[in-house]
């Protein structure tokens, strides 16, 4: 397990729910964190919550749903002057669920895929080719256990484009110190997994943040599972 005090951390879509939560486990480790939301006011609450850490934070913004914005958002983080070593390609969105498996809409495939798979691309692009260049990065690519659901296929059709992409991306970083993996953060009572969810969102932690520690040599290309993962739960102590 890797030390990560000092390191510089951006989580998507951390404004709230999962992300929120892998952010307070980075910055309780040390980390530097850029928050991202929506929208600049969406990312105050996290801000406020990250205070009691002595850790640097910043704020990005932006849609994820389309090129522009995307580019907008790296462009925000490039502008910070400092090196992105972790990224979590946290923010996706579900389109609804449909009792008839057979209504999902051309436009609710589009912008599953613009979200969740299109937008984790330009945001790796942008950034694990200086990681290589700086010889240390760890990237986790927020996945799903999600199965037989077409009720939400456009949904679960994307994370596994997002594991077939992680694959892929790994299979050029042998020999680097970099890792990408994905991250299956459990059922959890967010916004998006319901108040029916399995667990609350505080159980992501310390799971979560178990694909970021991993060592230079250490899994890469590999599925992680928050809730089953058998992280000390010590380092998150205060």
């Amino acid at each position: 397990m890797i030390d990560l005090k000092g390191k510089n951390a951006l989580v998507t879509g951390s404004s709230r729910g999962i992300g929120q939560q892998i952010v307070l486990g980075l910055a309780k480790l040390g980390c530097n964190i850029i928050v991202h939301g929506r929208t600049n006011t969406s990312c105050l609450k996290t801000l406020k919550l990250l205070e009691k850490y002595n850790v640097n934070t910043y704020c990005v913004y932006g849609e994820l749903s389309d090129e522009k914005n995307v580019s907008h958002l790296i462009k925000q983080v490039q502008d910070l002057n400092i090196n992105v070593e972790i990224l979590y390609n946290n923010a996706a969105i579900m389109t609804p669920f449909h009792e008839n498996i057979w209504n999902h809409s051309w436009d609710e495939w589009t912008e599953s895929f613009r979200v969740n798979v299109m937008a984790l691309y330009s945001i790796c692009s942008a950034f694990i080719p200086v990681m290589i260049e700086n010889g240390f990065g760890r990237v986790i690519n927020i996945s799903s256990g999600i199965k037989d659901k077409p009720e939400l296929a456009p949904y679960g059709a994307s994370k596994w484009a997002v594991n077939k992409l992680t694959d892929d991306i790994a299979s050029k970083l042998h020999n680097t110190g970099v890792r990408i993996n994905y991250l299956d953060p459990g059922w959890l009572r967010t916004d998006m997994g319901g108040e029916n969810a399995e667990h609350p969102v505080e159980a992501v932690l310390p799971g979560a943040l178990a694909p970021a520690l991993v060592a230079n040599d250490g899994p890469n290309g590999q599925l992680f599972s928050a809730i089953n993962h058998k992280l000390r739960t010590d380092i998150l102590e205060d």
